[in-house]
Order: structure tokens, then sequence, then C-alpha cells
């Protein structure tokens, strides 16, 4: 295999990572490691693998192999064409079986030789070669459209996602602009049988995008037919041609025609706000961290209890996109690779911060008790630090303790 290849290890051992490193980088390859399977999903929803090793036990004293099959359940159903090879021990062969009937590649049984290692990987990357990579793209087109999160509420999107996607069934996602619409819709389309073909967008409050109508094939995602009158989204119906699988972005389906609801919305897909998705902000703030310090080639940060409460207890402006954003801002403003509280308030409060207006520094709302007993028992009741991990003055601090009877 002539060509460098990009492999993900998830193992939670690092004497295990450093010496497949040292041995995929004088193969000529790459080698990325994610030592949970929470890391794992983050890193496959930021790029694109050529294969992935998989580890089928994570906690310390398991060796049921149960953590890593729901691990690799998760990766196919993300991504059927993705190349996985297990690592289990000699006494896993029945491991190893059913991880191959899951849809694994191979697998690879411990300790092993360097050469079989390698042979095992460019093996199954060369397998996959003739298919379809299957690597759904994001909005940005350079990002895997992996929906992330471990609630109930994205457990449930996933699996209607699964369901719809095959099928040529016009389907409307409607939610909160910022909840992950578009990420939602794109990763319909990558499990679909159009996904080798990018779909056509068009924002349908344009009048002069619809011409690209009259040439759409495969998918088209329409964005805002619930902001068309209903003269135009009768031309609407006419407009789009036979065949042409749509799935529209809309807040609500409530202002479509039923007619125009018959073509774009046979399935409604409702994307759930981040604020009903129990604690994944914390999951994607950590995931927004990691990617934006890639990005901007800045080490990767770790979110101190402080902010860890505050995203918890904000209601975020824009949903996921606003989380994104502040995180990312948070990532180049921060020092020593720490982020906390103060850093992930809104530019208005740093401009009253430098201002010295510090007891309005960072809006607490409902949840400030929650937050301040975290900063105190983060920095182990030094109110000073405290005060500034909340970006207030020590003698807003002590206010607000006095308040809660801290």
């Amino acid at each position: 295999m002539s060509s460098v290849a990009t492999i993900l290890l998830v193992d939670d051992n690092q004497a295990v990572a450093r010496a497949m490193e040292i041995v995929f980088r004088m193969a000529g390859h790459r080698l990325d490691v994610a030592t949970t399977p929470e890391d794992a999903f983050s890193r496959l929803a930021a790029c694109g693998y050529d294969a992935i090793l998989l580890d089928m036990n994570f906690s310390a004293g398991e060796s049921s192999g149960s953590e890593g099959m729901a691990c690799l359940a998760r990766i196919m159903s993300d991504d059927p064409n993705a190349r996985v090879v297990i690592i289990t021990a000699h006494s896993g062969i029945r491991i190893a079986v059913a991880a191959m009937q899951a849809g694994a590649s191979d697998f690879l049984m411990k300790p092993w030789r360097n050469a079989e290692l390698i042979a095992k990987v460019e093996g199954a990357i060369a397998r996959g070669a003739t298919v379809s990579t299957g690597t759904p793209r994001s909005a940005n087109s350079d990002e895997p459209a992996r929906l992330l999160g471990e609630s109930a509420a994205m457990h449930r999107l996933r699996d209607l996602v699964r369901r719809i996607a095959p099928t040529p069934a016009g389907v409307t996602v409607t939610g909160a602009p910022g909840s992950g619409r578009t990420l939602t819709a794109l990763a319909i389309h990558a499990a679909s049988p159009h996904a080798d073909t990018a779909p056509m967008r068009i924002d349908l409050r344009d009048g002069a995008a619809w011409v690209r109508l009259d040439d759409a094939k495969g998918t088209a995602i329409l964005r805002h037919p619930d902001q068309l009158d209903t003269v135009a989204q009768s031309r609407l119906i006419d407009r789009i041609p036979p065949g042409v699988r749509c799935i529209a972005i809309a807040k609500t389906v409530f202002p479509l025609t039923p007619a125009l609801r018959r073509r774009l919305c046979t399935v409604e897909v409702s994307v759930p706000p981040l604020a009903a998705r129990e604690d994944d902000a914390v999951l994607l703030a950590r995931h927004f961290a990691r990617v934006a310090a890639d990005r901007f080639g800045q080490p990767e940060p770790t979110l101190s209890e402080t902010a860890v409460a505050a995203i918890r207890a904000t209601v975020w402006p824009d949903d996921v996109r606003g989380l994104a954003l502040t995180v990312e801002r948070a990532v180049l403003l921060s020092d020593g690779g720490i982020i906390d509280a103060a850093i992930l308030a809104p530019p208005t409060a740093d401009a009253q911060i430098a201002a010295g207006v510090s007891d309005a520094a960072f809006d607490l709302t409902d949840a400030e008790r929650t937050l301040i007993e975290a900063a105190l028992r983060e920095h182990r009741h030094n109110v000073t630090h405290a005060a500034t991990a909340l970006g207030l003055s020590r003698g807003a601090l002590y206010r607000r303790m006095a308040r809660y009877g801290l």
C-alpha cells in the first residue's frame, strides 16, 4: 500500500497507543488516538479515517467486550462502510466472531506482531477501496455529518435517521435555528442511496436560486419552505422534478399547504433543542474545544468544573451553534489550557470586566448557587481564585455567598 493512510486507534492504554504510533509512522501512516468511545465519536465527527482500530474493553477489570461491541455498533450505524479492525485477547475469539458478524472488517489478537498489525489494517483499507467511502460530509464539506450526543433524545433522532434515510420518502427536518437541522439533513442524505452525489442545496427565499431545481437529481435540500406563501408553495410543487428526493429544513411544518406537505413531509424529523438533551451540552463543548484547538493550532484545553457547571446551566442563544461559537472563542482566549466560567461569558461581559464593573460581569442566572459551589469546591474555597474563575470581584462573590448561605 503506497498511499498514506489515516487510522484511528480507540484504546485507553497509553503504552499500546505509543507503540502503535511508532509502528504506523514507520510504515508511512498516521495514527490518531481516542482514549474513550466519546473521544472516538468526537474525532470521527471531525474528520474521516481510512480505518479504525478498536479495543473491546475500556473499564478496569472489564473483559466481556460489551463496551467495544456498543462502540462498534455506533460506528457501523453511522457509516456502514467503516473499516474496523478489532483488538482482543487470545481468549476473546467469541468476541471477535461477534464483532465480525456486527460489521468489523478483521480482528487482531494480543499480543500482536507488528507486521501482522500493518497487514491487517492495510488489508481492511484495500478491501474497502472499491466501495464508496460512505463518509458523510457536513455543511462545511470537510467534516463528516455525524450526530453527536448520548441523550435519549439524540438516540431517538439517530434511530429515526437510520430508518428513513435509505428510503425515497420526502423528509422535513424541523427545530430551532442552530440546533443541528442542516447536519441532520446531511446525515439523512449520507445514509441514502444518493450518498455518493453531493446534494443540491437551495434557499427557497432566494427566487433566483429556483432555476437550479430544473437540473436537480438525487437529493435536494430545500431550506425555509415554511416561509413561502401559498402561491409560491404551489409553484414549488410544480418545479421539483419527479424522482428527486427532497429533504426540507424548516422551523415547523404547520405553514406548509397539504399538497406541499405531502411532497416534502412524508416524515417529519424534529431536532431536539440543546436544553432537551440532558448532558449533551458538556459532551459537545468538549468536542468543539478539541476541534477548535486543532484548527487554531492551540493545545487541547480542559474545561474547569465551573465551566462545566456554567455550560449545564446556560440556555445558549442560537442553541448548539451558539455553544460552538462560545467555546471556539474561549479556546483562543484561555490561559494555560484551562477554560473556566468567566471566559465563557459573552463579549459584553468581558467589556464590563475590563471597565471594572465586576458585579455584572457574568450573569449566573437561576443556577448561580450551583456555579458558586462548583467554583469554591474546585478552588478549595479560595475566594479570590473562585471569584476570578467566575468573572466576579471578591466583594461580589462574598455578597452572593451570603445570599445563599455559603
